[in-house]
């Protein structure tokens, strides 16, 4: 009988708070983890290949450890599907923000609710992010997608130095990366061609 730690981060970049790798693995192993599998994947992909792994070395008595449900469920649906199926194996399941989930009628009945209350949760904060796009697209200076990093004038004047410079050369004294150089560089020779 194994207890099993499973943490899980959408991107390498999502170190932020509670849900770095690093803090659920914190977690899994004060929970009494002896084996505990990581991966960096969105959670919108289906192929997680080491929860995969995890679910594949699991027996009868064992105990799956999570921090929390999103951590291997893309919602509530898949979520029960998972939990159903580890209860058919005789595998217990410890949502660490929710609790031991049992395999009897009111272990499943919690889980249920508690699952569909974190997908309301995940749903209102998407819907929450989609108003406030709305409302910051009013504005007239809003732009979509990431803030430009680098200013007109720096681009200039890395395309200046380029005339004298190699690629590698500007890259390294002005920090704009070679394909943006050559996006800029493409873009300037468009203008000066219309």
């Amino acid at each position: 009988m194994t207890k099993y730690g499973y943490a899980r981060v959408s991107t390498r970049k999502q170190e932020i708070g509670g849900n770095s790798l690093e803090s659920q693995i914190e977690k899994l192993q004060s929970e009494g983890c002896q084996v505990i599998f990581e991966e960096a994947f969105t959670g919108t992909k289906i192929d997680r290949p080491e929860f995969k792994r995890l679910l594949d070395q699991l027996k009868e008595g064992d105990t799956l450890v999570v921090t929390k449900l999103d951590r291997f469920a893309r919602s509530t649906v898949e979520g029960i599907n998972v939990v159903k199926q580890l209860f058919e194996r005789g595998i217990k399941v410890h949502i660490l923000n929710m609790g031991l989930v049992e395999n009897s009628p009111t272990g499943k009945l919690v889980f249920t609710i508690m699952s569909a209350f974190a997908e309301f949760e995940r749903d209102m904060i998407v819907e929450r992010t989609q108003e406030g796009k709305a409302v910051a697209r009013q504005r007239d200076d809003f732009k979509d997608g990431r803030p430009k990093k680098f200013t007109k004038k720096q681009i200039a004047h890395a395309l200046q130095l380029l005339q004298d410079h190699s690629y590698k050369q500007v890259e390294e004294l002005t920090g704009i990366s070679k394909s943006t150089l050559i996006r800029a560089k493409k873009h300037q020779e468009e203008q000066n061609a219309g």
